[in-house]
């Protein structure tokens, strides 16, 4: 039988499923967590390179061009995660909406 709770989903997830699996609205609504964990990344290098370039310099044992080319890596995971987590919880109400359904249509026959 289904509970209140799951046809309340069921509600919910029609009217938001079309709205959610658009690319921007993954991307933006995943931004936030995928910035949660990038930004200290970035900020301790950066704060590494401003204020200990000496010890920068000689731990990394590269040029400091080398700086830019790791704060774009962290970017493109920023904007990786971003999508992807999104994708996923995308994927997994997909998948509890198709469930409820079907058990809604078994029930329903199962009436008749």
């Amino acid at each position: 039988m289904i509970t209140e709770k799951e046809r309340l989903f069921i509600r919910y997830w029609e009217q938001e499923r079309e709205i959610q699996s658009r690319f921007s609205s993954k991307f933006i609504n995943g931004l936030p967590m995928a910035i949660v964990f990038g930004l200290p990344i970035i900020l301790f290098v950066l704060v590494v390179y401003l204020w200990f370039p000496d010890w920068y310099a000689k731990i990394s044992g590269s040029s400091a061009g080398s700086f830019m080319m790791a704060v774009i890596a962290v970017l493109i995971c920023i904007l990786f995660f971003s999508y992807f987590r999104m994708h996923f919880k995308w994927e997994m109400n997909e998948q509890l909406y198709l469930e409820l359904k079907q058990k809604e249509k078994k029930e329903q026959a199962a009436e008749l």
